[in-house]
């Protein structure tokens, strides 16, 4: 694997990484920037198409650990040149550009007899909270997610970061309400929003059927007119002295009720009830 040697913090490719790590894209996004040992060897392992590494002096035999192609273009660079581009205030000596894989409809919503289970995220916007939902979503088997217009960058350092790796892998599209609601329904998947208050019960509801769980802002929840498209509103009931929780903790939660009748509803589940 050949590399090539940097010297300037205005060379081209360091001034792609930085302006990536700066504005990370959205539903268009072709290339997005990775940063850190642990990120860059999540997303060659999940198949990521790697497009650039970028490595400061001395730390070159990261390069082993990422299990990527000769093909890809390595630059090393003295670690200031590297700290010019990256964000994090403990900048790690490898950082890299990959091409974000593009998903669809159909990757979200599987075949009969799989029932899909879809988060679909209302304005979230803090970072940390967007990846560990896409985190929890891959951990309980959801089919993916789908990010409503207001909802920050899964490509945020910050939400790749908490997401440990689930953003490469978890379908995740950028889409409009109307084109969702339509979508969700001719596919015939119920759409919940999930409410602090005036709403049913989470139990009283079959999640083990096609389902998709709306998931509103940190604050604000879901805004009424998003609201009055769901097939129906659920809660999580708290006996705790606490108004509502925190919209990452809210979507495991839901997400794991999901998981957990899913479980009890599977052919080999009903297997070792009726032997």
């Amino acid at each position: 694997m050949a590399t090539r040697i940097i010297e300037s913090k205005q060379n081209a490719r360091v001034k792609a990484l930085r302006a990536a790590l700066l504005r990370p894209g959205r539903g268009d996004t072709k290339v997005v920037a990775l940063e850190g040992l642990h990120l860059v060897s999540e997303a060659a392992q999940s198949g990521v198409e790697i497009e650039t590494v970028f490595v400061a002096h001395g730390s070159e035999n990261l390069i082993t650990k990422l299990g990527i192609s000769d093909s890809v273009e390595v630059l090393a660079m003295p670690q200031e040149v590297l700290d010019s581009a990256v964000s994090t205030e403990s900048p790690q000596p490898i950082a890299a550009l990959a091409q974000a894989r593009s998903w669809t409809w159909p990757d979200l919503i599987p075949a009969p007899p799989s029932p899909s289970l879809i988060v679909l995220l209302a304005g979230i916007q803090d970072p940390g909270n967007l990846g560990t939902i896409l985190r929890s979503a891959e951990a309980f088997g959801a089919t993916g997610a789908v990010c409503l217009p207001g909802t920050v960058s899964p490509w945020n350092p910050k939400a790749m970061r908490a997401s440990a790796g689930s953003i490469f892998r978890l379908p995740l599209i950028w889409a409009k309400p109307a084109r969702s609601f339509e979508t969700l329904r001719a596919a015939g998947v119920q759409t919940l929003a999930a409410m602090a208050r005036d709403a049913q019960s989470l139990g009283g509801h079959d999640l083990a059927k096609p389902v998709a769980l709306l998931i509103g802002a940190e604050g604000s929840g879901i805004p009424p007119e998003l609201a009055a498209q769901c097939d129906a509103r659920v809660m999580i009931p708290c006996p705790g002295p606490v108004e509502s929780l925190n919209a990452a903790v809210a979507a495991a939660v839901l997400l794991y009720e999901a998981s957990r009748q899913r479980a009890l509803t599977s052919p080999a589940s009903k297997k070792q009830r009726h032997p």
